[in-house]
Order: C-alpha cells, then structure tokens, then sequence
C-alpha cells in the first residue's frame, strides 16, 4: 500500500491547550484561545488531506476535537476519510493549560451511552471505529456483560469496534481483549496501541492481532516528541545520511512494521507535518533497522519516564 495512505492524522494536541508532546509550544498559537486552536486544527488537516491522507484519530477527551473535526468534515465535505474516535476518558481541563487534572478515565456502560452520544451528535454520518480509550486488564469492562453488548450493537450501526492501549502491560491486554466474545464472534476489530523505537513491547502481540484480522493502528510513534526533538544519536546520524529530520525516520520505522496497518501522526501544524511527511522519501535497510532496534527500553522505564512529562 502507499505510503502515505498507511498515514493518519491524530488530534490529541490539537483539541485542547495544553498536552504532554515535547516540541510543540513553539507551533501552536499564541493564547491557544478556542478559535485559534480550531484554525490550526483545520489547517493542519487541510495540509493532511491535500497530501493523501485519509485517517483522522480524535477521543472525548481530546478538549474539543471532535467538534473542530466536525466543523472541518461539514465545511470541506472530504472523500473517502475515516474517522475514528474514543470514549472512557472525559475532559476537565476547562481549557487552561495549567489546569491540575486534565482527563478523568471511567469505563462504564453509563459512561459509554452518554459518550457515544456526545461523539454522534458531533461526528454523525462519518464515524467509521469507536475504541473504547487506554483499555488495561484492570478495566471492569472485561467483566461488564451489559456494556460488551452495548459495544456489540455498534456493528450493527456500521461502526467497528475497537480499542486503545497504555501502559508497561499493553500486550497482555492486546491478547485478553482478543479473546473477547459476544453472541460467539470477537467484540473488537481495531486495536491502537504506542509503538516507537523506545518501546517495542507490544511488537509480537500487534502482529498477532494483525494476523487475526484487527485494524492496527500504531500511536506516539514519536514518543510524544522525545525522538523528533531529542532523538539519540543513531536516529539523529540515520537522519543526516537521509537528509531527513530524526522525526521522519523514526516514522519510518514504524511504517517499516508490516502489520501496522495505520500510523497515527501527531503534528500541530502544517509545517511540523510536512516534516513528518519526509518519511515517504525514507527507505531503511536491514542494518538501520537492526541498530535502531537497540534503542528499545523496558517498558516499565518507559511509561515511567512519559508519566514525568508535563502538560505544556
């Protein structure tokens, strides 16, 4: 498949002031005001869809995302987009930036009508997947029977069903959420999981969900910023040989997974994503992959380290 059609535009940093990518401040708005955020949000998926992409990721929590996106769908009224969306988390960051909780996480059935609710009134006729948001084996919804069938109905109204995961455990989830049954056929058709040259660890379980026929969808490939603006020297060497910034060939690397059949990118302007479009120009060999493959770190300091950056 083209490249650039394995490409999807997410919105975490866009929908609300403030998120935990590093490198971004300087791209976003001055004031970060609800009408300056929606204008880059627009730009940027403008830029996207001009250059073939054709994925949009959004969530409830992401501030007003899916608002912007909506707006952006019913003016421009663009072909062929996938749209897809989470709920379980909800925002309450009421816009500031320094605000001391930014999203509350709640998996229930009561949380799941009145979300996939809010997200239909906003994104109505263009949802394609709705994922239930950073699924972790501790979610009552593995044992919540009544919300599985609710989850279930979804099929039926033509949206796939997915789910998104986080954490130093993602690959015991990927396969437990597998596992998965309602009336005898599999609750989940999609999984969106983290996957940069820092953390690896669901690698095996992505490419057994892939075989099994789910959507994988691949996040924070730039490990919120870390391997764009403080890459290590192997990326940073990869990319002056390729005259490429350190972004595009960590991109490419995950492009280079085979079972990642869409990769999510995090740009918040036109010229961030252009940059990040340089990958389609990037071709790694076997020895690249292989000297990269060693800047792997255990998942439990990774998310560690993701958890010690701050909401800017």
């Amino acid at each position: 498949m083209n490249a650039i059609r394995r490409l999807g535009i997410g919105l975490a940093a866009l929908g609300r002031p403030a998120y935990i990518n590093v490198g971004s401040a300087g791209e976003l708005p001055p004031g970060r005001s609800v009408e300056a955020m929606r204008e880059a949000t627009w730009s940027v998926l403008d830029a996207a869809y001009a250059a073939g992409i054709r994925w949009v990721d959004a969530a409830r929590s992401y501030g007003r995302a899916e608002e912007f996106l909506g707006g952006w769908l019913e003016a421009r009224a663009p072909a062929g987009v996938h749209v897809s969306s989470k709920w379980g988390y909800a925002y309450v960051g009421d816009w500031k930036t320094d605000a001391e909780v930014h999203e509350v996480k709640e998996h229930s059935l009561d949380r799941f009508q009145a979300q996939y609710e809010e997200t239909r009134s906003l994104l109505d006729g263009h949802l394609s997947v709705y994922q239930v948001h950073s699924l972790t084996e501790e979610s009552p919804l593995f044992q919540d029977v009544p919300l599985q069938a609710a989850l279930a109905q979804l099929t039926a109204e033509g949206v796939r069903v997915g789910f998104s995961t986080s954490g130093p455990r993602q690959s015991d989830t990927i396969r437990r959420a597998m596992e998965l049954e309602v009336s005898g056929q599999r609750l989940f058709s999609t999984v969106q999981s983290t996957w940069n040259l820092l953390e690896t660890s669901a690698e095996d379980a992505l490419r057994e969900a892939h075989g099994a026929g789910l959507h994988v969808l691949l996040k924070e490939v730039l490990a919120n910023g870390r391997l764009a603006v403080r890459a290590p020297a192997e990326v940073r060497d990869l990319a002056a040989e390729h005259e490429v910034g350190p972004d595009a060939v960590a991109m490419a690397a995950a492009l280079g997974r085979p079972w990642a059949d869409t990769v999510l990118i995090g740009a918040v302007s036109p010229a961030q994503l252009q940059a990040n479009l340089a990958v389609t120009d990037v071709r790694l060999g076997e020895g690249d992959l292989e000297e990269l493959a060693g800047l792997s770190v255990p998942p439990e300091r990774y998310w560690a380290d993701r958890s010690a950056l701050s909401w800017t």
